[in-house]
């Protein structure tokens, strides 16, 4: 083949001529057409001619294909001209002309060389070509793919041989933000005008025309630099950033796999040296900017932010970059002579009106993605949800993420087949494999039964997929409130259920439920049940935790237990309450154990007792035992709590405190209590005037105890009634009631005498230890007997047991065999 007439052309080029000629040889052809070029120019790896393909929104594989079919059927009309063994490869004179049109083009380009741009160009104008015609049949047209081209290349020229390699390194490294804008692959931009009309001034300046967005993760700092590639696209920018190219630079693509000295010195250089050769008519877009200082450094060598401090200072390189706050202050405030080169534009996180427009921006794009569509409430709930209850992230990130997995939530459950489709389905595929078995074994009878079953099922199948499509309400695609409640649920493991209307009664019977496991101190009960309702109808300040209580009363009066029952009404789960003993915390050194130590010390990374719970469950119950044992430290740690509803650890980060309870006990004035209550006696209650009188007393003592700033900043200040006699019945019931639960277990039933009740009630309770004894008491004269009755076999399971009182002593007896029961009821226990 005559080498000189591709002396012009590129590298790239001379490397399709040499890929079409191979397809060539294996047709048993001796003449190189036009085509065979064209053929080359498709099947190149990273091919530029595919990329074109792409751009003018034609689908590259299947086009590719198209046009290879068209050739190679062309082709097998041919002769094979060519014997075996013969290397000798003629250059036809349709492919000479096409050459020296394709020089022609790279001339009007400003090009030295023939790149692959002016050979396809060439390739459209062939006269009475059959790769003209195969173009022109597939619907390419010479002036939309020279557009294309130029859009492409951008300012670049060819202009020696390895010129479009060179042109690989920019495209390579980075993402074309403004090529994406045109296709339509960028999500619209909604709001943020004054921080992209902020972005474009920065820019137009004649130095240092390189802005830096600082914001909080998922602020929406990327976002606005596609809005400005979009605005770009729309010609709705100065004509002074009109057709701009906004380049996304992938750092840390450049940096990994240099593996030898200098080698990520080089790619950076070729980079910036190509935005340079652009004079201005690109936009380099650094995401993570922090990340190109001490990237690709070595000893001895430069880092990227040093190499590119000179181009950016002379406003020769327009650079954008994004950081986080934190990122911006740990490295690039460091760095005086990086930051001056750059203008901060600060991007704070947007509202929850401006959430829900972005989300109505965005609704229709999502709807498509995943074949449903979204309520207006779901948008709103989705915006306000991810506000109230996901403190760790910021808007609108986290309500566009709730949106998304409502919809593929909603999705999954349209798509899944109901419990008896899929039963159907493995008793199909198990019968093809007993069917394969019987062929194996040549049992061709089996095989016949295997068949005629197979047969069966599908037609049940048939039927059963066509009744459960027609029978979905077609209300069933639709992704409502409740369904994004159900994710936040999952996220946070927030009960956000429990807000929803249907959860509304009970709410309004909060008190009845808590009194199910909580006995008398309706004071109390009442207090906490209005605030959790003032929370729930959102009249509660959103910078405050839910309520904050501290609960005084002698000990065993139910301080710490309606804790436990109000994180098992709100949080369907005692466990995530979330207990501090607040005796540990006496020294001034201790309150680091709540935070976090800090930095230098033993612990640190490890998290603080508090802060960490707090962080990773920010939906809880806080119970802060006998708060008055604690450093005084500590009280001003809570006040920062109490009023702002948030914390900082010693790592910096910020906790969340506003979806939590804070709860505080203290036995301050329990003495006070226990003495003027011992007097009235057992069986008498305390009237409402002597309570407020006891009341009144404790109240100064603890002011005596406490700061007024703290003070004043909890929602109310409970003291617990004494139990009186009633109320040790009433707990006898609950606690007999959890032992039944527990027998049930062993298919066990129980009876209990009232006279039984009325001497565990008064053997345990003790005027200063209130309930507490009677746990003791339980296990002491009923649960040891029954457990030697069980070890012995005197008690079977199946039996019912009936317990009495007799010579002031409890015992035990098999009055019958009652019936297997699975759950015991509270009439049992009578």
């Amino acid at each position: 083949m005559n080498n000189v007439l591709f002396r012009h052309c590129t590298e790239r080029v001379t490397e399709a001529v040499n890929i079409g000629s191979m397809e060539l040889v294996n047709l048993r052809q001796n003449e190189l057409t036009p085509e065979f070029i064209l053929l080359g120019l498709l099947e190149q790896d990273n091919s530029e001619t595919m990329h074109l393909i792409g751009d003018l929104g034609h689908p590259t594989e299947q086009t590719k294909q198209s046009i290879v079919d068209l050739i190679l059927a062309a082709q097998r009309n041919k002769l094979k001209l060519r014997r075996e063994g013969s290397l000798q490869i003629l250059v036809s004179p349709q492919t000479a002309e096409v050459l020296r049109m394709a020089k022609e083009e790279a001339d009007n380009l400003g090009d030295r060389f023939v790149g692959v741009g002016a050979m396809l160009l060439a390739l459209h104008r062939e006269p009475a070509g059959l790769s003209a015609r195969i173009l022109r049949d597939l619907g390419f047209r010479y002036e939309r793919t020279k557009d294309a081209y130029l859009r492409q290349r951008g300012s670049n020229t060819v202009d020696d041989k390895r010129g479009e390699t060179k042109l690989e390194t920019l495209k390579k490294y980075t993402t074309d933000l403004t090529e994406l804008a045109r296709k339509g692959s960028l999500d619209p931009v909604i709001g943020r005008e004054e921080e992209i009309h902020r972005l474009i001034q920065i820019l137009l300046r004649r130095k240092k025309n390189n802005p830096v967005l600082i914001g909080e993760p998922g602020v929406g700092k990327t976002v606005i630099v596609e809005g400005l590639a979009q605005r770009i696209v729309d010609a709705e920018v100065p004509d002074t950033l009109a057709n701009k190219r906004v380049l996304l630079l992938e750092m840390s693509e450049v940096v990994s796999g240099s593996k030898f000295r200098g080698e990520f010195e080089e790619r950076l250089k070729t980079i910036k040296d190509e935005v340079l050769a652009a004079h201005g008519s690109v936009i380099l877009f650094i995401d993570e900017l922090h990340t190109v200082v001490g990237a690709g450094n070595v000893e001895g060598g430069l880092d990227a932010s040093n190499m590119l401090k000179s181009a950016l200072a002379r406003g020769q390189l327009r650079c954008i970059g994004a950081t986080t706050l934190e990122d911006y202050k740990k490295y690039i405030e460091k760095d005086k002579a990086l930051e001056r080169r750059f203008q901060s534009v600060m991007i704070k996180e947007p509202s929850v009106s401006d959430t829900v427009r972005i989300l109505k921006g965005l609704q229709r794009h999502y709807e498509l993605h995943h074949n449903v569509t979204f309520s207006d409430e779901a948008v709103d709930s989705a915006a306000k949800l991810a506000e109230r209850y996901i403190a760790d992230r910021f808007l609108p990130d986290k309500a566009i993420d709730l949106l998304d997995e409502a919809g593929s939530r909603k999705h999954l459950e349209l798509v899944y087949a109901p419990p008896e489709v899929r039963r159907a389905k493995r008793d199909r595929n198990k019968l093809i494999a007993q069917q394969r078995e019987a062929y194996q074994s040549q049992d061709y009878e089996s095989a016949a039964v295997c068949q005629q079953n197979i047969m069966r099922l599908e037609g049940d199948l048939k039927q059963m997929m066509k009744t459960w499509r027609e029978s979905r309400d077609p209300q069933d695609s639709t992704v409502g409130t409740e369904d994004i409640a159900r994710v936040v649920q999952g996220w946070a493991g927030i009960p956000v259920m429990r807000m929803l209307e249907s959860e509304a009664q009970k709410l309004t019977r909060m008190e009845d439920n808590i009194h199910q496991r909580i006995v008398g101190q309706e004071n109390a009960v009442r207090a906490i049940s209005n605030a959790i309702r003032r929370n729930r109808a959102g009249l509660k300040s959103r910078k405050r935790p839910i309520g904050s209580f501290i609960f005084l009363g002698p000990t065993g009066v139910g301080k710490t237990e309606l804790a436990k029952a109000l994180a098992q009404f709100l949080l369907d789960d005692e466990d995530r309450l979330i207990r501090l003993d607040m005796s540990e915390y006496m020294e001034r050194h201790s309150i680091s154990k709540m935070i976090g130590s800090p930095p230098g010390y033993i612990g640190y990374g490890e998290g603080g007792q508090l802060t960490e719970q707090v962080r990773r469950n920010p939906y809880s119950v806080i119970l802060l035992d006998e708060l008055e044992k604690a450093h005084p430290d500590v009280y001003h740690m809570l006040l920062q709590i109490l009023e702002d509803g948030r914390l900082t650890d010693a790592q910096g980060r910020t906790v969340s405190f506003v979806n939590t309870i804070i709860i505080a006990t203290s036995n301050i004035g329990s003495e006070d209590i226990t003495r003027e209550l011992t007097g009235i006696g057992f069986s008498k209650p305390v009237s409402s005037q002597k309570y407020e009188e006891i009341k009144d007393r404790v109240m100064r003592q603890v002011k005596t105890v406490f700061k007024p700033e703290l003070l004043n900043r909890i929602d109310d200040l409970i003291v617990f009634h004494q139990l009186d006699r009633e109320h040790i019945r009433q707990i006898v019931d609950l606690a007999l009631d959890d032992l039944s639960e527990r027998l049930a277990e062993q298919n066990l039933t129980i009876q209990v005498t009232d006279a039984v009740k009325d001497k565990l009630a008064a053997d345990g309770y003790d005027p200063i230890y209130g309930a507490r004894p009677l746990r003791r008491t339980m296990e002491s004269q009923l649960e040891n007997t029954l457990a030697q009755q069980l070890i012995s076999g005197d008690i079977k399971k199946g039996d019912h047991v009936l317990v009495s009182l007799q010579d002031d002593t409890i015992i035990t007896a098999v009055a019958l065999a009652a019936q297997p029961v699975t759950a015991p009821g509270r009439g049992q226990n009578t």
